[in-house]
């Protein structure tokens, strides 16, 4: 939609309508955190009560609906729209419409408020090595990795904060909304998401390149799904996990996960057969549901946080080739119960951390830390009261907004510490916030954002 919107300023005006499948996602200051975390520009109808779905005779996600000058339905597509063939589409219409007087080539333009001011701004996910004293987190929506030691010094800003894909130092190096990062000695690795690019990072020498993808997005074109690294489009890679000389990514858009082989630089799908669903079985039969976070335990088996479906998955990397799932029952079964098994329910969990045997995961959209017995299949609620905010303390009565990213490290002490990413709401006092008039089911107002944090929970102080 950003490439039409750039392409056709004048003649073509969007509007996004947001139904909502969870109930975290209804909620209007979730909505417009989520139009800041993307730099969205034109208006957005939160429409939480499926009127407008409704209406339309919407099917699925996402459907686009073209509207004549006269307010006429004259095309509708379902399923991302491939930008050649929506500008083919779009000058057809204009040169129709044009033709008959009816188009306004003025652009509209909308007031609204930025990420400006933040430090971070709606970061990822995180990364944590204690030996060498270093935590990198990605600030996604600034367009960069921030390096730290652990008590949070910066010590290093990677990438310009401008959206692209350019290799090269520091202070050359671009980035596009990344988000999983893993550290494996002095070389960082980033799924950069918007850019399906695999990046290596090597904090040595501080150069940045790119070792897998294209730039382009699997689906809207065409090239192998596997093969030589550089040669394969990926798809929205969202989280990654060094094994050895091999890499695990959630390739989030293609519902699949994919090994990248260091050594040969072949990349190829490992799990998932493709669609979109909640199913066990072999390696090539199990179906994922955008895959958002991976861990990796100490018996080789590889964890995912299969967001979509609000589960959490296992794959055995040594024994049967096999993927089962530990917590999760399908794309529409979510909440916020504890239990055992199919009593547990979760809602969109974007992160998941294997630690001394036990799962800690970020139950995003119930803004709670969760812990997994991954052998009992028992979760319980372990941080967060389940109200979005950003107020530190103790395990119930600390707040968090849709933590997404997880990591941990061990202490000299043993203890253990847990790094979190987290978005807090601030009171409107401490940000000016730029209000349009409107219902709310359709308020195209952009509010100033949450301010992005990182928070550290400790097991043994239990604060």
């Amino acid at each position: 939609l950003r490439e039409l919107e750039t392409t056709f300023p004048g003649e073509l005006t969007v509007v996004s309508v947001h139904t909502a499948k969870f109930p975290n996602e209804k909620l209007t200051e979730s909505v417009r955190d989520a139009v800041l975390r993307y730099s969205i520009d034109h208006p957005v109808v939160n429409d939480r009560n499926q009127h407008l779905w409704q209406q339309y005779a919407i099917k699925a996600w996402p459907t686009l609906v073209f509207v004549d000058p006269e307010n006429r339905v004259i095309a509708r597509h379902e399923g991302e729209l491939n930008p050649e063939a929506g500008k083919a589409l779009l000058r057809e219409m204009i040169a129709e419409f044009d033709a008959a007087g009816l188009l306004d080539h003025r652009p509209l333009r909308f007031a609204h408020q930025t990420t400006s001011g933040s430090f971070l701004a709606f970061p990822g996910k995180v990364a944590v090595d204690a030996r060498a004293d270093r935590l990198v987190v990605s600030d996604s929506t600034h367009h960069r990795l921030v390096e730290t030691n652990l008590s949070g010094k910066v010590q290093h800003i990677i990438g310009t904060g401008e959206p692209g894909h350019t290799d090269g130092t520091f202070a050359q190096a671009e980035f596009n909304r990344p988000q999983g990062v893993t550290l494996a000695g002095g070389t960082l690795f980033v799924a950069d998401t918007e850019n399906h690019l695999i990046r290596r990072v090597n904090l040595v020498t501080q150069q940045v390149e790119t070792i897998a993808g294209t730039g382009e997005q699997y689906g809207m074109v065409h090239t192998p799904i596997e093969g030589p690294a550089h040669s394969v489009a990926l798809n929205s890679p969202w989280d990654i996990v060094c094994h050895g000389d091999d890499l695990y990514i959630a390739m989030a858009g293609s519902h699949r996960i994919y090994i990248l082989h260091l050594a040969s630089g072949i990349i190829e799908p490992f799990a998932g057969a493709g669609p979109e669903a909640l199913r066990d079985g072999s390696y090539q039969e199990a179906l994922f549901a955008q895959p958002d976070g991976l861990t990796l335990d100490d018996h080789r088996v590889l964890y995912v946080a299969d967001s979509e479906s609000s589960a959490v998955r296992a794959i055995a990397l040594s024994g049967p080739p096999r993927v089962t799932t530990l917590v999760g029952t399908g794309l529409f079964d979510f909440g916020d119960v504890d239990g055992v098994g199919d009593e547990a329910l979760l809602q969109h969990v974007q992160a998941v951390c294997a630690v001394d045997g036990q799962l800690y995961l970020a139950d995003t959209y119930n803004n709670r830390i969760k812990v997994l017995n991954p052998q009992t299949r028992a979760v319980r609620s372990f941080a967060g009261t389940g109200v979005a905010g950003f107020k530190d303390g103790a395990p119930d009565s600390a707040q968090f907004n849709e933590p997404g990213g997880r990591s941990t490290h061990r202490s000299c002490r043993n203890a253990h510490s847990a790094h979190v990413v987290t978005s807090p709401p601030i009171p409107p006092s401490n940000q000016p916030v730029r209000l349009s008039t409107g219902a709310e089911s359709a308020d195209p107002s952009l509010v100033a954002p949450a301010l992005p944090v990182l928070r550290r929970l400790s097991n043994k102080a239990q604060a």
